[in-house]
């Protein structure tokens, strides 16, 4: 049966999963969450307690959260390289950088994101400059431990850099890196060079139209 993954293209952590599958040469199908496809709105829903994508579907197997879901290919599908190394020491490093990436750049991301979403009433200011200045701290933390490196942990990619892909790439148009955090900008950009990052990027493409804060452009 064919892998099937619930998601939408320009969502941040469906790009994640959707990184190691290319990365791994894993065959799926693509569903779409959005409201021309409410079959799999309501598939969503019931996968996700929150009804957030994306989710993997195996068979009888449903697998949410984009962490769980590279973890599950590593152990189950494709013949790339595992993105979680199989050294327990590695393997911390891995899952450790990608977290930060997850909470420090990509949460306060989408809070920046989701204020702009909101009513000129409900907007919360004070949120968006605590997550401006988590974002600058974070830049700040990154850039020494990834001006040496090529890639964000154990040298090589991993699902660290599943993450900051998403992450950074969104993070910078909301809340630009500093051109001071050189080797962090270095970073970003190849991220944005390998081949599949660059898919994602462009199967996002046609939906830059629904950044709330306007797309930039470049990228």
């Amino acid at each position: 049966m064919t892998l099937a993954l619930y998601g939408h293209p320009f969502a941040s952590f469906v790009w994640k999963p959707l990184i190691a599958l290319y990365e791994r040469n894993v065959s799926f199908e693509f569903r779409m969450v959005d409201p021309g496809h409410p079959e799999n709105q309501a598939r969503m829903v019931a996968l996700s307690p929150t009804g957030q994508f994306p989710a993997l579907i195996d068979g009888d197997r449903e697998i949410t959260q984009s962490n769980a879901v590279i973890e599950y290919l590593d152990l189950f599908h494709g013949s790339g390289t595992a993105m979680v190394p199989e050294d327990p020491r590695e393997a911390l490093e891995a899952r450790m950088m990608a977290d930060v990436f997850d909470d420090y750049v990509q949460a306060p991301m989408q809070r920046i994101v989701g204020d702009a979403l909101r009513d000129e009433g409900e907007r919360d200011p004070r949120g968006v400059a605590d997550a401006r200045a988590l974002l600058d701290r974070c830049y700040a933390w990154l850039e020494p431990r990834l001006r040496a490196k090529e890639w964000a942990a154990c040298g090589r990619f991993t699902i660290a850099d599943c993450a900051a892909a998403p992450a950074l790439f969104y993070a910078d148009w909301v809340h630009p890196i500093p051109e001071r955090h050189a080797g962090l900008t270095a970073y970003r950009a190849r991220l944005l060079s390998r081949s599949s990052v660059a898919r994602v990027v462009d199967e996002a493409r046609p939906y830059r139209s629904f950044f709330p804060l306007g797309a930039p452009d470049r990228d």
